[in-house]
């Protein structure tokens, strides 16, 4: 799998729709720090410092590395930088002088650092642009789409390859190890992004039996031991056990963009409440693929969901075990792992054609996490499947 840089249409496409929102603002630029957002505006990931103007050419501050920034990025503008004091000289080189209000993402930037830059533009208002920025990805192109296509194949091949390493007695983090490598030769280049803050995720869940029940920190149903008490979620040094659950849910990031992808496993046969309750969780899935459309609300699907699951039984199960739920049932991916549309109660944001996420329909019970997770793109037709692998339980004798 080669390196891919960021084509100049995309680039300049991202810039204009942000400077776009800046002007509906009335803010004279944005400042763009946060490595996620720092990509997606430049194709380059460096210690550096990014202005975007309400009108004319970006303009790129790079303290480290210069020399891969300006081999990555498209842009035009790319200059190098010492200190975040240099950026007001540095833009006004480039004619940038008025800086009466400017957008910064105020979602993620730490207070110390806004004090700092409050500090270097003493007469500057800071406004939030982290809703138009999000707004902004939230749309994907052609181009993404077919970046998360290739990240969810790899996934796919990863689930396809199980079979061949599952075996009775094997720890947890062995099977997660050896699932992993899976992913990794074919290109998965780790650091999975979440933008929510202290919302850390190493790869993704490998469980089996009791292990999907045990509760943990992370917003997601199902939570794991994991190996330490600093990180307290995913696989352990459980040893898995024949007629139980086997739950690998991953994150796959290829070219920078994240797949999201669960599927179960078992050596034997499961017992007939936990396969009942797969069933209904294929089946809510698919419920809710045939009722969204562009332009439900994003709270629809939760809500129908909540409806199905109340109506079958499994309303202390479903989506996490008891008081340890969560209260969502899908979320965009892209970037980063929590993009928009958040499928939750009480957000009414529109599914729009090019927004992409994941669904996962989940039941958590004392024996262990069952459910299924797949990748959507929805188009102007309605969601298409970005995921591939059979959406079916794997039994190995």
């Amino acid at each position: 799998m080669e390196i891919k840089l960021t084509p100049k249409s995309e680039i300049e496409l991202r810039t204009a729709r942000l400077q776009e929102k800046l002007t509906q603002q009335a803010l004279d630029g944005a400042i763009i720090l946060l490595n996620s957002d720092m990509f997606y505006f430049t194709g380059t990931v460096q210690t550096s410092y990014l202005y975007v103007p309400a009108s004319g050419e970006p303009v790129l501050m790079i303290k480290k590395s210069l020399s891969r920034g300006k081999a990555e990025s498209p842009l035009k503008n790319i200059v190098p930088i010492k200190s975040p004091k240099e950026i007001p000289g540095i833009l006004a080189e480039f004619t940038y002088t008025s800086f009466n209000r400017i957008g910064m993402a105020l979602d993620v930037l730490p207070v110390n650092l806004f004090n700092r830059y409050q500090k270097i533009f003493p007469n500057t208002q800071f406004c939030d642009i982290s809703p138009a920025i999000k707004e902004i990805r939230s749309i994907k192109s052609p181009y993404e789409v077919e970046l998360l296509r290739d990240a969810l194949s790899v996934i796919d091949k990863a689930h396809l390859a199980v079979p061949s390493f599952l075996r009775e007695g094997m720890m947890e983090i062995e099977l997660a190890a050896l699932f992993e490598a899976e992913m990794r030769k074919r290109g998965y280049s780790g650091c999975c992004k979440m933008r929510a803050f202290n919302q850390d995720l190493f790869l993704g869940n490998t469980l089996s039996g009791s292990s999907g029940c045990a509760p943990s920190f992370f917003d997601g149903p199902v939570g794991g031991n994991g190996v330490a008490v600093t990180h307290p979620h995913g696989a352990s040094w459980k040893k898995i056990n024949r007629n139980e659950a086997v739950y690998i849910d991953y994150t796959c990031v290829v070219h920078g963009y994240t797949g999201d992808q669960t599927r179960i496993f078992c050596i034997g046969e499961l017992t007939p409440q936990m396969v009942k309750a797969f069933e209904a969780a294929v089946f809510i899935e698919a419920e809710i693929i045939k009722a969204i459309k562009p332009g439900t609300p994003a709270e629809e699907p939760y809500l129908l969901a909540l409806k199905l699951t109340e109506e079958m039984g499994y309303k202390d199960s479903f989506m996490g075990y008891q008081d340890d739920k969560v209260k969502f049932i899908g979320h965009g991916i892209g970037l980063e792992l929590d993009e928009f549309p958040i499928l939750a109660k009480g957000l009414k944001t529109p599914i729009l054609p090019g927004m992409t996420f994941a669904l996962e329909p989940k039941f958590v019970f004392p024996e262990g996490a069952i459910g299924t997770e797949n990748s959507f793109v929805m188009t102007e037709k309605g969601p298409e499947f970005l995921s591939s692998t059979p959406n079916v339980i794997t039994y190995i004798k």
